[in-house]
């Protein structure tokens, strides 16, 4: 779908706001959604996160995910693509998510990314994934929420074994 120059000009203006307003569960998650964006309840969107250009409505964020300090979420790699946050979903600082072209990418419920992870396959529910090539370390079990402490986050995690299906590309 071709948008028109105005509109094109009127979403970039509204992203480099919203990457350095104050807000991050209030004013920044309002100026995404007038971009586009399609927000379900309550998020947390941090510092300097980059969320698609071209296609803000490409991108769905549920009820409760966390998207930390400057990740980037790209909705398009040469050709128009989905990413899907599911609820509680927590992105931890400087992750790169990226669907591919005529795909949806989906982030499960509860799913954990550690920081600085490059996500371009989907990521099963209730799983943390971490490492410089990102991969299942374990099974969440106490999401990592607004209102959880990362103690309990902790606690809650229990080992990835091998028998697990860890989703698709993984």
């Amino acid at each position: 779908m071709r948008k028109s120059l105005f509109r094109r000009a009127i979403n970039r203006f509204l992203n480099i706001m919203v990457r350095f307003a104050p807000g991050s569960t209030t004013l920044r998650p309002a100026l995404h959604k007038l971009r586009g964006v399609k927000i379900r309840g309550k998020v947390f969107i941090g510092d300097d996160v980059y969320i698609e250009n071209e296609y803000p409505e490409a991108v769905e964020i549920d009820d409760g995910a966390q998207i930390t300090l400057r990740t980037t979420i790209i909705a398009h790699t040469r050709g128009a693509g989905r990413v899907a946050i599911g609820k509680n979903v927590f992105i931890g600082a400087s992750c790169v998510v990226t669907a591919p072209a005529g795909r949806t990418l989906r982030i499960g419920d509860n799913a954990v990314i550690a920081a600085g992870s490059v996500i371009s396959a989907d990521v099963p529910a209730d799983t943390l994934i971490a490492g410089p090539r990102p991969k299942p370390v374990a099974r969440v079990t106490v999401p990592l929420t607004m209102q959880t402490s990362y103690a309990e986050f902790v606690l809650g995690l229990r080992p990835w074994t091998q028998g697990q299906n860890p989703g698709p590309n993984r």
